[in-house]
């Protein structure tokens, strides 16, 4: 069965929240860079001349740590999300890219930058969970 195209409306739908989640990571990215770029005692608040006790120094580490990581996900995010809307405007928007079928409005709402179709994607999860084996 071939895909059909999403009406004009449903493309609206999508590409607003795309836009909306699109704004949301980028400003997230830019939070957590600012963060990153005051350094742990200013970002954490504590501006006296005392030094770090290590405990504190490591949970401050794993805390930065931990923000990269998160922000890395948020790029890949917002990279996906960039491709999800060249899709819209290519007309592509909405299709599987294994089996050529539409992909549910439902995953969409969820996922709107989302590859796969359901099915697809158990099969991919499902061969990669017989790899690792």
């Amino acid at each position: 069965m071939a895909a059909k195209s999403m009406s004009p409306e449903k493309l609206k739908k999508f590409e607003e929240l795309i836009q909306q989640e699109l704004k949301e990571s980028i400003a997230y990215i830019e939070e957590v860079s600012k963060g990153q770029s005051l350094g742990a005692k200013e970002s954490s608040g504590d501006l006296s001349s005392y030094a770090f006790h290590q405990a504190d120094q490591g949970s401050d580490t794993h805390l930065m740590e931990q923000s990269v990581m998160l922000m890395e996900q948020e790029r890949e995010k917002v990279r996906l999300l960039k491709e999800a809307l060249q899709k819209i405007y290519d007309g592509t928007y909405g299709i599987c890219e294994m089996c050529g079928k539409n992909i549910s409005e439902s995953r969409l709402e969820i996922i709107p930058y989302a590859h796969y179709c359901v099915n697809c994607m158990e099969k991919m999860e499902e061969k990669k969970r017989k790899q690792r084996k």
